[in-house]
């Protein structure tokens, strides 16, 4: 056709018909894309659209009445169907409402109307030459680019605060495991019942969708409170840590054996606290129950001083449990321990416990044959009720004094 209208019939213009009167060559994509591939990155970007799920589900109406399920190339991307085609094509939509979100789409600049003179909608050929009058789907085609950009955000947005929703999730966890651990040191202190009052309004607050500012402050009053807690908790336990020091170096001193074994025999106490890591390791599943599991009842100063080698292979900082986490998740593949290994000791030890085992496997990594198959042995242990990581972390500290001494 020689002239593209750009009014519509019987309706007032609007800068959306002007925005779109003709797409130049340059901003047009050069391939055909699939229009179910727009629609679903139109889906996730549509906040940024000003478009709803209901004005979707009318474009996805009149993107089915398009013959290819490619937009592009040399087709015209004009479609005809009438209103009454419309609103069945939708499981009966009212027309009202139908007409309603297709306005929408026109403002958002997806659609252009392209009206005949009687404002019926047709197609007809004249020899070669083919008018069609209807709604135009080449803005959606000529925006793809711009769609998928937006998509891509809306997504990278969307995993930004899923990673720190995880990682309050486990803070709240350690605030009220060390608030439990720190009575035991200091009864009576306040700043426990502190310590699980905000490990309580934080499990309740997780409950809502959060923003990443929300989340960001979130994780900035829990980084203040474990970071009080370890300083406390490490103070009450420097006494009583040198003095494990120097039991265990004068036992390394009085024995012979060359090789220290990494998981010592447990007293029958632990049984208990073995049994229960054992129903958990049949029926955790998931961030809820794990909430459930309490901490190791040991120090982290501890472990990160008996394991020197950790930071050798990991840069960052170790003063959480999850640091902790993120180091052994870090260290892992390069010493040989399958995903699965990795995820089935998680499951029957604890992701704390778990990742303990691993700092103590790479500290004695020298010496064990298959860090893999011994952690899957330890693993077995713990599934059975018959590990803790308390006597191995002692013991790698009596081996560090006994060395320390022989020099």
């Amino acid at each position: 056709m020689e002239y593209t209208p750009i009014s519509p019939f019987m309706r007032p213009i609007s800068h959306a018909h002007l925005r779109v009167v003709e797409t130049p060559e340059a901003s047009v994509p050069g391939k055909p894309i699939n229009k179910w591939e727009i629609l679903r990155e139109l889906s996730k970007a549509q906040a940024g659209f000003g478009v709803t799920e209901r004005d979707l589900t009318v474009l996805q109406g009149l993107l089915s009445f398009f013959p290819d399920d490619a937009l592009g190339g040399n087709a015209e991307m004009i479609v005809f169907p009438s209103n009454k085609a419309i609103c069945e094509r939708l499981n009966g939509m009212p027309c009202s409402t139908m007409r309603r979100h297709l306005s929408r789409l026109v403002d958002a600049g997806l659609l252009v109307r392209r009206d005949s003179p009687n404002g019926k909608r047709y197609v007809r050929k004249h020899g070669e030459e083919r008018v069609a009058f209807g709604f135009d789907l080449s803005p959606l085609y000529c925006r793809a680019e711009e769609i998928a950009r937006a998509a891509e955000a809306v997504r990278e947005s969307e995993e930004r605060v899923r990673r720190l929703r995880e990682v309050v999730s486990l803070m709240r966890r350690d605030l009220a495991a060390l608030a439990e651990f720190g009575e035991d040191l200091q009864p009576g202190l306040g700043l426990w019942d502190q310590m699980r009052d905000m490990a309580a309004l934080t499990a309740r607050a997780l409950r809502r969708k959060f923003s990443l500012a929300d989340l960001r402050q979130h994780q900035l009053e829990l980084e203040r409170l474990l970071d009080t807690a370890r300083n406390v908790i490490d103070g009450s336990e420097t006494e009583e840590m040198d003095t494990n020091d120097a039991q265990s170096g004068r036992h390394h001193h009085n024995t012979n054996k060359e090789s220290i074994d990494l998981e010592p025999g447990l007293e029958k106490a632990g049984a208990a606290s073995g049994s229960q890591s054992s129903e958990l390791c049949d029926s955790d599943d998931g961030m809820g129950s794990m909430d459930l599991r309490q901490l190791p009842k040991i120090p982290l100063h501890l472990v990160v001083t008996s394991c020197p080698a950790l930071k050798t292979f990991y840069d960052g900082e170790v003063r959480h449990w999850h640091q902790l986490y993120d180091a052994a998740s870090h260290v892992r593949p390069a010493m040989g321990i399958s995903v699965s290994a990795w995820e089935e000791a998680q499951r029957c030890m604890g992701p704390e416990q778990a990742s303990i085992v691993v700092a103590a496997i790479l500290e004695r990594f020298a010496e064990i044959r298959s860090p893999g198959g011994y952690l899957r042995a330890l693993t077995a242990k713990a599934a059975a009720g018959e590990f803790s990581c308390g006597p191995m972390v002692m013991a790698l500290i009596g081996r560090r004094s006994y060395t320390l001494n022989s020099c």
